[in-house]
């Protein structure tokens, strides 16, 4: 058993989307995104949190003879404790890491299926769609985050060095006003 999410409006991160990606070398390629939730978005947190809840009583059954570990991994994460010293991005965000080893959907703001690679990126604000399961691989037990898709809902920043069509456009602001006589 699984339980669907689909979040509010949140912001895409170390997305990997198109291409599958391993996070270190020698495990599987996997599409992934790390999805930062506004703690002010108190609707898609508490949903979020009850979905873990009843995933925990699920997996109990299925995985750890229907107890719930006392060491177990959830996938929920707070920005402000674990990442906001060097990603400032994560400051008032709770965050949760999903992938899957399958290409997820992609979907425009009109939910279109979304082709052009430039249109997602990290930084972006999206909903995504994922679902959380119990696991208990090699001594690891937890609920994890499958991704199964995205809808973009808007632009902003972009995070790292990623460029887009609007980010390009700006470059070039400035040097509108080339004299043709001096190109040649």
């Amino acid at each position: 058993m699984s339980i669907k999410v689909v979040t509010g409006k949140a912001r895409l991160s170390y997305l990997n989307v198109f291409k599958p990606k391993a996070m270190s070398e020698g495990q599987p390629e996997k599409y992934s995104v790390c999805i930062l939730i506004p703690k002010s978005d108190t609707v898609t947190i508490q949903k979020i949190k009850k979905a873990i809840e009843e995933e925990k009583r699920a997996a109990a059954e299925k995985h750890w003879k229907g107890k719930i570990p006392a060491n177990l991994k959830t996938p929920l994460r707070d920005g402000d404790e674990e990442r906001a010293d060097d990603h400032p991005e994560y400051e008032g965000m709770y965050f949760i890491n999903a992938n899957s080893n399958n290409k997820p959907i992609l979907l425009d703001r009109d939910r279109n299926e979304l082709l052009d690679q430039t249109e997602l990126y990290s930084g972006c604000w999206g909903q995504v769609s994922f679902n959380l399961y119990g696991f208990d691989t090699s001594g690891n037990r937890g609920i994890a985050a499958g991704l199964n898709a995205i809808r973009k809902l808007a632009d902003d920043e972009p995070f790292g060095s990623v460029v887009t069509v609007d980010s390009a456009a700006k470059d070039f602001e400035d040097f509108d006003d080339f004299d043709d006589e001096m190109l040649g």
